[in-house]
């Protein structure tokens, strides 16, 4: 039970980072390329019937952990506080960027909420590649100083950063050169995804410019990759294993790769779409094959004090994982139907579609 539980719960952050990752990548376009007023317009029609759906999947995810891996979500949700409320705030004004901007008709009230929308979608993408980071580097269970754990086994609080500024140090911070490594990586992958959103979804004025953004990233992209696959092996020991041992697991690896290097064609795409699909089949086989790496373990410990967290010391009990999946197959029916009835009615260009203007 506890393997399908973690194969529902990366599933559900998948989906997320896909869905909610064009959203922080098309706030970023805004942000950067956007300056004609239609084409901001149009970029935000893009995603306007859609980014409030996109983020129920984040929720949802939330409540899948509370659900199957209890121990999981306490520690997670007392370590990362701090981090977990500056990304709410960060949600929150994106949210407010959007719905605000159209209320009043001046350039100044419209200058300040596109900040808004803009700035907070690009460290809402930082913020989720340093969340990445931590999980991928580990933290220090139990709070461990010279060899003695001073909380218990499954507790920690990460600050923003240390002195140190290292993935190694005993006392880590949320913030270091690794982390801010993989932050690089996340805001560059959606920087992509929402660029090729507004290429699928609009006849923005600024489309050709942005299949040439989207070609120069990549190469960017691959080379952040590259960094980071070399680094993680300095930062976790032996990080490839579960490849080694369970060989079908490359399909995940395949299916990023296959998608970073369509990512290069995407001036020679005949249907807008395609690079859309692609990006989306990168952040798919790429958020698979950490999940792959990393299990069964769900939070490493940087300590040899306390063990780290994994699916097995982590999981609600057996009984209560086998009722709720009933319940899950439920909402995960309507939450099917929902999407794909919201998908065929805003399918198209979304230029024309009215949001945001009251």
């Amino acid at each position: 039970m506890e393997i399908f539980w973690y194969i529902v719960l990366m599933l559900m952050l998948g989906v997320y980072v896909i869905l909610d990752g064009y959203d922080f990548g098309v706030g970023i376009i805004h942000l950067f390329f956007a300056k004609k007023e239609e084409d901001k317009s149009s970029i935000t029609k893009s995603i306007g019937p859609f980014w409030d759906a996109n983020e129920v999947w984040l929720i949802a995810a939330g409540g899948v952990l509370f659900f199957a891996f209890p121990t999981l979500y306490a520690s997670s949700f007392s370590g990362f506080y701090l981090p977990l409320i500056m990304i709410l705030w960060l949600l929150i004004f994106r949210a407010i960027g959007l719905e605000l901007r159209g209320q009043v008709n001046n350039a100044i009230w419209h200058k300040i909420w596109d900040k808004a929308f803009g700035v907070a979608s690009l460290l809402l993408a930082l913020f989720f590649g340093l969340a990445l980071g931590n999980v991928v580097r580990g933290v220090n269970l139990g709070v461990v100083e010279n060899g003695v754990s001073t909380h218990e086994g499954i507790y920690f609080f990460v600050p923003l950063w240390n002195a140190e500024f290292s993935p190694f140090s005993e006392h880590l911070g949320i913030i270091d050169w690794f982390t801010i490594l993989l932050g690089l990586v996340a805001v560059v992958a959606l920087t992509i995804h929402g660029a090729n959103w507004v290429i699928f979804k609009t006849n923005s004025t600024i489309n050709n410019k942005l299949k040439d953004v989207v070609f120069k990233l990549t190469i960017v992209l691959c080379l952040l990759i590259i960094i980071s696959v070399m680094v993680w092996g300095t930062v976790n020991n032996n990080p490839l294993n579960n490849f080694i041992e369970y060989p079908f697991l490359i399909v995940f690896p395949v299916i990023s790769l296959f998608g970073l290097i369509n990512l290069f064609r995407i001036k020679k795409f005949k249907k807008d779409g395609l690079g859309f699909l692609n990006s989306s089949l990168f952040l798919f086989g790429a958020f698979a094959s950490t999940a792959s790496a990393l299990f069964p373990v769900v939070l490493p410990s940087t300590n040899t004090v306390n063990p780290s967290l994994t699916i097995y010391n982590t999981a609600a009990d057996s009984y209560g994982l086998s009722v709720g999946i009933w319940w899950w197959v439920i909402a995960i029916i309507l939450v099917g139907i929902y999407l794909i009835v919201q998908y065929r009615i805003f399918k198209g260009k979304m230029d024309h579609v009215p949001y945001g203007h009251h």
